[in-house]
Order: C-alpha cells, then structure tokens, then sequence
C-alpha cells in the first residue's frame, strides 16, 4: 500500500513540474531550496532564508570550514588558527594570493570590514559575534586577532565559519541588511550569474578562483521546484544531479530505476526536530501541558508514515545521533512523557484540570477549549506528514489540532517573528551540546516578539542553564563539560521547552551519470547532503565530469 501511495503522489505531480530548458554539458544542476519561482538575492549576511542556497557555501567562503562527518576543520580562507594562552584572543592567519571574482586582491582587511558591518548593523550578525567580541583588528598584513570579552571557546565555530564580503563593495553599500546583491563579487567557486530567471538560474565560474585545479565542473543549475514531490520526480527522472530533499521509499523508486548511477546517503547527523510551541501563552506556558501534549504524540508512526523509516524517534532529551557520547541515560529514563500513551497524557491533562465535553473536546474552565494549529512549509512532504500525525494524535485525546501550510519564506518569517502557537522546526547543531540548549533555553538568546529571532523561536529562557552554559564556554576539561552536559539535560526535562520529535536526516541523494566525486557512505570524506553551509564547499571543490561525458537532459 505504502509503494503504491507514492507511486501516485508522484504520477499526480507530473503536469504540476514546470518544464525546464536544457542544461549545457558541466553544469551540476542542484535541487536543495523548494520553491515555485526565485527571487535574485545572494546576500550571505542576512539570515531571513531570503538568500539563495549557494550564497554562503559556493558564492562567498569563510576563513575555515568545520567538516561535520570527519570533525576537523579545513582551513579556507585562512590558513590558520590559534587561541592566546588566557583563551580571549583568537587569531587568523590570512591566506595570500586569493582574488575576489572582479580581479581585484582579497586581504585580511576584508575580514576585519565584514565583522565591523556586523557590529554596524546587528541584524547581519546571525551567530552573535559581537555578544563575545570586544575587537577586530590587524596584527600583520596577513594575520587577524578576534579579541574577546570572555573566554567562549564555541566561538571559534560562529568566527571561523563566518562569509567574508568584499570591503570595496560593501563599504559603499547604505543598506546592507535590505541589500539583494544581485551581482555578487565573491572567492568563491561560481559567481557569475550567467542567467537568473523565474523558474531557473545558473551560476558560472569564478575567473579568478584561487582553487581552479580542485575545479572539475563548468557551474551550477538551479531549476525552481514548489516542493519535494516535483523535486523527486526530476531526481528520478535523471534530471537533477545533487540533491537535499526527502525522497520516500528512495531504494524502490530511486535506486532501482539506475542502480549503477542512483545513489543516496541519509545519515542521522543532522539536527533534532521539534515542535516549538508558545511558551509564553496559556495552556502551552504550562510545562505539564506540554508533556501531555509529548506523551499523546507516537513517534513511532511518525517515523514510519511521514519519515518512511529513515530515522528513529527523538531521544528524550533531544540530541541527535552526532551527539550520542553527550546523552543522559538516567535523565532520559524518566522523561515518562516522550514515550505515548494517551490514557497517561489524558490523567496529565486531568490533574490540570482539563476534561473532555460531551463532544469530546478537552476544555478548561479557565481557558476553554484546547487548540492547536501546527505551521509547516507547505512543501515540504515529510515535515507536512508529520504534523498531519501529531494532528491526528491530539484530536484522538480532545485537542482541536490543524495543520495549516505556508511557502518557506512565510513560514520562516513566522517563526522567526514568534507568530505561531505551534511549528514545527529544527534546533541548532554543533560539536557539543552548548549551541543545542543555549538557543533552546537561554536568556541570553530570547529576543522579544515581533523581532527576528535566528532560533529560540519559542521564546524560552531560564538563569539556571547559564552556570552549565558557562562550563562548555570556558572548561577544556572533557569531564567537567560532560557533568555540564548532563545538568543541561536535567534542565531540559525539568522546564520541557519544546516538544522532540524525531532526528532528521542529512537528506542527500547524487546521479553519478554525469558527474563523479560525490561523498557516500563507502567514501565519508564529507556530508553527502547540501544542506549544511559552508560545507558543500567540500564537495563542490571535489567534483568532475564522468568519463563518458554524458550530455543533461
């Protein structure tokens, strides 16, 4: 039944995927955004998701880049790190001879320009650098000292990791955050927009690439798809090259149709996804609410029906697979309210004083009826499946539960805003719990609504993570950072901010037809997926046309 389920969904999508003009032959044509028609933005600085896709990991580059699957960094832009002894100094040593795509030289003061635009205009500075930095400046020609008012080691990631605009060009730009770029002088490896239309846009090579012999491909293709259904039949169909999406029953309907050339990878190492209620509104400010709410969801179903199995339900305390050596046992043993069953969830409500009507609705005097609505992009499948189960879940006990879809750009605009009484989302990720709870429970991270909030979309924060937080901002000792690592999750169950759902996968999926190269299970040199910035990098610089030379459909 299941195969047959989307053996039509996808036979129904066949007239609803525009018809894409042909590629030339070196164009590694891409699908990671979904949407029904592109709007030219290549600002890397703003963090609205307005920005297309290779805008910070193909366009503009970082000074170094952290390899998630081989937990390294790759030095980039910089050639190299270092910390000061007393831990609040950082400092870059600039890589020479790299040119921006005009022709004209990248230098260390280019770095420095990027960050005082940052602190100029806060709203570019996304990972709040200048919540740690005192000072950007110049050592040497080639060399640039970040100075900190803290020791805060996770700030090697949120520097190092940072796009670097061009100062000659930024300088003269009066409004940054409003700006679109639509002409992106960049390093990067393609920047040249060599067409931008509605339903499709292509990006040819940067003539001045300081890496041009890792460079084994002639651009990137980017046709416009509404969502993941329009998206996979393309990928079936041998149009699309590389993919982030999610593809049901992928062995079936992918691999099975080219065996030699279709191939996926979908390890569970991306980040933890919830269901962010609004904590700050009654019932959903009511931490037994949200456990009961927890306990009616199966996980189990949700896996199966709207992830078809490539992923497992979320672990108690919420961290992913990449982050197993950090979890809690003895905490997750009594976090009761992550395993279903509604017959508990109900006598949770009850103690609350919530009970069920005539009609079976679940009301209280003091609130009335209990009701959710649960926003999601409208297409993307999985996550729209998913919530369709939480729904079903809470109507079963008495909630009066809809799921209610938006295009990306609204859904994310919404839950940046804080507009919402429930979504459904990711987390942060990083090598240690520190970014995972900070913008899961912080103060320091709650912006007041409607302001844009990069995470912390429920608006949760509580003194008692700072302590904890600390120790994995300061401590170098691996077991004083586990204690913390254990309290922080003893603070999550206690103040139960936010509803786990399940791991998502990093979605990744390649046709080897017409380009090789590509990271697999068999070759793990670097995530498959393109969805983690600036990581595709990795993979771009190492792809090349096939032997065989294979024309694009």
């Amino acid at each position: 039944m299941l195969a047959f389920f989307v053996g039509v969904v996808l036979a129904n999508v066949v007239a609803c995927v525009p018809e894409q003009p042909a590629a030339k032959t070196g164009y590694v044509t891409i699908s990671v955004e979904q949407k029904a028609s592109w709007t030219r933005n290549f600002n890397p600085l703003v963090a609205s998701g307005g920005a297309r896709w290779p805008s910070q990991g193909g366009i503009y580059e970082p000074m170094m880049v952290f390899n998630t699957v081989q937990n390294q960094w790759v030095p980039w832009l910089a050639t190299s790190y270092a910390w000061s002894e007393d831990g609040l100094s950082l400092s870059f040593v600039i890589r020479k001879n790299v040119r921006w795509s005009d022709g004209k030289p990248f230098a260390a003061q280019d770095v420095v320009a990027t960050f005082e635009l940052m602190k100029a205009f806060p709203a570019l500075d996304a990972g709040g650098a200048w919540k740690f930095l005192n000072d950007v400046s110049l050592r040497a020609d080639d060399e640039v000292v970040f100075k900190l008012n803290k020791k805060y080691v996770p700030g090697l990631h949120i520097v190092a990791q940072q796009p670097v605009v061009p100062r000659h060009i930024w300088s003269n730009v009066k409004d940054p955050v409003a700006f679109a770029n639509p002409n992106p002088v960049a390093t990067g490896p393609f920047t040249e927009v060599e067409r931008f239309e509605n339903q499709i846009y292509v990006l040819g090579l940067n003539p001045y690439y300081w890496q041009k012999e890792k460079i084994g491909i002639q651009g990137l293709r980017f046709p416009a798809y509404p969502g993941n259904e329009q998206a996979n039949l393309a990928l079936i169909n041998g149009e699309i090259d590389w993919a982030g999406n999610f593809v049901p029953a992928i062995d079936r309907i992918y691999v099975a149709k080219d065996p030699e050339h279709h191939h996926y990878w979908f390890p569970r190492i991306g980040t933890t996804v919830f269901l962010y209620v609004d904590v700050n509104k009654a019932p959903f400010s009511n931490v037994e609410v949200r456990r009961a709410l927890s306990q009616a969801i199966d996980r189990e179903l949700m896996v199966k029906v709207a992830m078809f199995g490539y992923t497992e339900p979320a672990y108690p305390t919420g961290l992913a697979d990449n982050l197993d050596a950090w979890r809690a046992p003895k905490v997750a043993a009594q976090m009761d309210w992550m395993t279903h069953s509604q017959n508990k969830a109900l006598a949770r409500l009850e103690k609350e004083g919530w009970a069920r009507n005539a009609e079976g609705e679940l009301t209280h005097p003091d609130h009335g009826a209990l009701e959710m609505e649960i926003i999601v992009v409208s297409g993307w499948s999985d996550w729209v499946r998913a919530c369709q189960v939480v729904a079903q879940n809470l109507k079963s006990i008495g909630v009066k539960a809809k799921v209610r879809t938006y295009d990306f750009g609204t859904w994310f605009e919404k839950m940046q805003k804080g507009e919402f009484q429930a979504g459904i989302g990711w987390s942060t990720d990083g090598a240690s719990p520190y970014s995972f709870y900070k913008w899961l429970m912080s103060p320091d991270t709650v912006v007041a609504k409607p302001k844009m909030a990069s995470s912390n979309w429920h608006r949760f924060g509580v003194d008692e993570v700072k302590p904890p937080l600390n120790v994995l901002e300061t401590e170098p000792d691996l077991e004083k950072q586990k204690a913390a690592g254990v309290e922080l999750q003893r603070l999550f169950a206690q103040h139960f901010p936010a509803i786990p759902l399940f791991t998502n996968p990093a979605w990744g999926a390649f046709n080897s037809k017409r380009f090789r190269g590509f990271p697999s299970q068999e070759h793990p040199y670097a995530r498959l997926s393109p969805n983690g910035l600036p990581g595709a990098l990795l993979v771009l610089t190492q792809l090349t046309q096939a032997p065989s030379g294979a024309e694009q459909p």
